[in-house]
């Protein structure tokens, strides 16, 4: 029968729990010695994909394992083992390095490969918390993973073995992103699609309004006209060329609001007379995460791009960063 929930005293529970966990982790500190030294260097030196296996909860941790080494530069993959007999065997290549979990280390699925991986001469690292377990024995090198207790009143499901498992795991994926000199660029294009992808990867001319989307105007042309072009555009400003049709100014909304209040004739005064001189510009090959630090830092909204001649060939604004997801 459930307990009543009244006599249940949930957060003490819950930081039980956490603390179990913390000292399972805690233990982890002393086991990172030269055993993990020689499994980080067997991964670094693996010349195809790094297959990861695990039956269970060991598989859930093992599939996350994989997927981070994936997304730092190390090539990884998991293979359920109970597929892996059944044919899935054939991923692994003699240029793969194994990467096995298990906490009993006699999880039968994954003991009943280690022949044919021995035939496959591919070298076998073990997570196991049980050291002189089959697999562990097996192995050409096994980190241990064993904990003290479960966090699991019963000390039966996986609880902080699996943490200190995944812990591991991290441990092992982060070391050999530094090892690689794995970089913010490296990982935003295997991240294309996120937020870090985005910043890193994505271009001005990617996201900028060129042809006839760009507001421009002569330098002679007057005020009131300035303000149609910068209205039909809807960007907050325009540009403003000579007759060579190069970049001798910028008018925005600043300097429309500092025009209003000096009282001047909109209709008879030349652009030219309020404009910002030159104003800041960017290059169309630059990173979008570029110009929005540029906006930042001058306390702007807009920017003008142009090319190496100082033609105006693109314009956007800070809604147009926010819009691709660079802000």
């Amino acid at each position: 029968m459930p307990k009543d929930s009244a006599s249940c005293n949930f957060i003490s529970l819950g930081q039980a729990v956490v603390k179990t966990e913390q000292q399972a982790i805690a233990s982890l500190l002393k086991k990172i010695n030269q055993d993990f030294a020689k499994a980080c260097e067997l991964l670094l030196d693996c010349q195809g994909r790094i297959v990861v296996i695990g039956m269970g909860k060991s598989g859930h941790i093992g599939g996350k394992i994989a997927a981070t080494l994936a997304s730092t530069g190390s090539p990884a993959f998991f293979v359920h083992p109970g597929e892996a007999s059944h044919g899935d065997l054939g991923m692994i290549t003699d240029k793969d390095v194994v990467l096995a979990l298990s906490n009993s280390g006699e999880t039968n699925e994954i003991t009943s490969l280690l022949p044919v991986i021995k035939r496959l001469n591919v070298p076998l690292i073990s997570l196991t918390g049980n050291p002189d377990s089959s697999l562990a024995s097996f192995a050409d090198v096994n980190l241990d993973t064993s904990v003290e207790k479960e966090a699991c009143p019963m000390n039966l499901a996986p609880t902080a073995s699996t943490t200190v498992s995944l812990v591991m795991g991290d441990a092992l994926a982060v070391a050999l992103l530094e090892a690689k000199g794995f970089t913010e660029n490296d990982f935003a294009l295997s991240h294309p699609g996120g937020s870090l992808g985005r910043r890193l990867l994505l271009k001005v001319e990617d996201v900028m309004h060129k042809g006839e989307q760009i507001p421009v105007v002569n330098k002679d042309t007057s005020i009131s006209d300035a303000l149609l072009e910068m209205t039909n555009k809807r960007l907050g400003m325009t540009c403003i060329i000579d007759q060579k049709g190069l970049l001798c100014g910028i008018f925005t909304d600043g300097d429309l609001r500092r025009t209003l209040a000096s009282n001047l004739d909109l209709n008879s005064t030349q652009i030219a007379t309020v404009m910002t001189a030159k104003g800041k510009t960017i290059g169309a090959d630059k990173l979008a995460a570029e110009a929005l630090k540029i906006m930042e830092e001058n306390a702007i909204s807009g920017l003008v791009i142009t090319d190496e001649n100082n033609h105006p060939i693109g314009a956007l604004n800070m809604y147009d960063l926010l819009k691709a997801g660079v802000l």
